[in-house]
């Protein structure tokens, strides 16, 4: 695998191959492509959830979907664990997988963007959930339009042979805003 510089990120939005929504030309840096903080942010509700079953997974009422209007700002307090998303929306093609990484500049705040499952999958389609969570002792406020993370392409040694989109078990292909965990769908 090879990871793609500046030069074929831009051949490959250039022709189509790789598709990212919104995406600043400005914002393809050496060998990635920093995205933007989106408007919408899943919190839980606390004092209504005793526990999450993995079995049963956690219902969207348990959950508030926060739309920030523009000009407006997200605070994230310590502690607190939060879903928020990209404003960018990707696709990738059955060839190119994509790494996400949070921003130093934020992890020096205490703001970890995301707590696991960095990879994208081949043929995956959407805007990216980010598994917020504020590991320091001070609020932090974070706007929408924040550079909050960067994509590193990596190209397949051959096509995938059945990409993410192709799946029936992808639980998160074509996911609009800060989606909620599927887990229970693996039972």
């Amino acid at each position: 695998m090879a990871v793609l510089s500046d030069r074929d990120i831009k051949k490959a939005i250039r022709t189509g191959r790789l598709k990212i929504t919104g995406i600043n030309p400005k914002k393809i840096t050496v060998a990635s492509v920093d995205l933007s903080l989106g408007r919408e942010f899943r919190v839980f509700k606390h004092s209504e959830v005793t526990h999450i079953d993995t079995k049963k997974g956690i219902r969207e009422e348990l959950t508030e979907l926060i739309k920030i209007p523009k000009g407006k700002s997200f605070t994230m307090h310590p502690g607190e664990f939060v879903l928020a998303t990209t404003k960018e929306k990707i696709k990738l093609p059955n060839d190119l997988m994509a790494r996400l990484d949070g921003r130093s500049s934020l992890g020096r705040l205490g703001i970890v963007i995301h707590s696991t499952a960095g990879s994208i999958d081949p043929g995956f389609e959407g805007t990216l959930t980010l598994e917020m969570t504020n590991i320091s002792k001070l609020p932090v406020v974070l706007w929408p339009g924040l550079k909050v993370c960067r994509l590193t392409f990596e190209t397949l040694t051959s096509p995938s042979e059945k990409p993410y989109n192709k799946r029936k078990e992808s639980k998160y292909s074509h996911q609009k805003g800060p989606m909620l965990s599927r887990i229970e769908k693996e039972n």
